[in-house]
């Protein structure tokens, strides 16, 4: 039986699922803490220990998160995943991937030089500037949210309608990030695909209590159809740009119906979508992992030979 690492902290449904997918395809699939990891340099025994795994290195991981704390913490964790890559170790998003995605600068500047719509955006490290971008927005009729760099599941996100609400703009350790409001009309809504192997396999529209849709926010999950080319293109292009092997693309549509792409999530939840989806998220997933193990293994054992 193959043993797979799930890198988590919080197996929960997802991980359980997981799990379950794994082991009717044959591996074993042992939780573990990115924080439990380390590097042995010594020259003695192999270079990155991981518990569970003293004998020999996992047949993949598969990262459920990255576990928060210091600068030289998260380095660390994702040190990691660029040391197992490197000792052949397939990584599911691996860490390239995933740097790309956490930061939410990184992943608007992909976008834009990709030419993938994705609304106007500032990454500024002053709030004397920031508030200046906001103030110029709202001189053109704008509105603009203010979001942490690092964050996910609408956690810390406010929307600001004019100079009065400045006081509350969001900040990550002296970094600001803005993002031009896109208003859906009178039902907030937007829409998240989650796209596997380059291919769009679900999607959900998820409608917002308040101007926020995430489901970790109380949005209520709809399904949704394949069957809307441009949705589905969009995501998938946006998730080949910034080279990930699954992900959940959240798009939005406005009042004028023109969508545009605003995160691309490298760990992404799927209790939601599962809620209102036939398609089994965990199986593909596990399918597609295990494929790309299967073919690490195989061009390794091409490199020996």
């Amino acid at each position: 039986m193959g043993r797979i690492a799930l890198f988590t902290d919080d197996p929960g449904w997802h991980g359980a699922r997981l799990k379950r997918a794994f082991a009717g395809r044959g591996y074993d699939c042992a939780y573990v803490s990115l924080t439990a990891c380390r590097m042995n340099l010594d020259g003695g025994g192999l270079p990155i220990a991981i518990p569970g795994f003293e004998a020999a290195l996992p047949d993949g991981v598969f990262v459920r998160g990255i576990p928060g704390g210091s600068l030289e913490q998260v380095t660390f964790y994702l040190d990691i995943l660029h040391g197992l890559k490197a000792l052949g170790v397939p990584v599911y998003n691996d860490a390239r991937a995933i740097e790309r995605t956490v930061d939410k600068g990184m992943t608007s500047f992909l976008l834009k030089q990709a030419g993938i719509p994705t609304p106007p955006s500032w990454v500024v490290s002053h709030r004397e500037e920031a508030e200046a971008i906001a103030r110029r927005e709202f001189a053109q009729g704008h509105q603009v949210i203010s979001k942490p760099l690092f964050g996910s599941q609408g956690e810390g996100l406010q929307r600001h309608s004019g100079p009065d609400d400045l006081g509350f703009l969001a900040e990550s350790n002296g970094i600001y990030y803005l993002q031009r409001f896109v208003s859906t009309g009178a039902e907030p809504h937007d829409f998240r695909v989650f796209v596997i192997h380059g291919r769009a396999v679900a999607a959900m529209r998820r409608c917002g209590l308040t101007w926020l849709n995430n489901v970790a926010q109380g949005g209520r999950c709809e399904s949704v159809r394949l069957d809307d080319a441009l949705l589905c293109r969009m995501a998938e292009d946006s998730v080949k740009k910034v080279g990930m092997a699954y992900a959940g693309v959240d798009i939005i549509r406005d009042a004028f119906g023109h969508y545009s792409v605003l995160e691309v999530n490298s760990v992404p939840a799927w209790k939601g979508l599962q809620s209102v989806s036939e398609v089994v998220i965990a199986d593909r997933l596990a399918d597609d992992f295990l494929a790309l193990c299967r073919s690490d293994i195989d061009q390794t054992r091409a490199c020996a030979s």
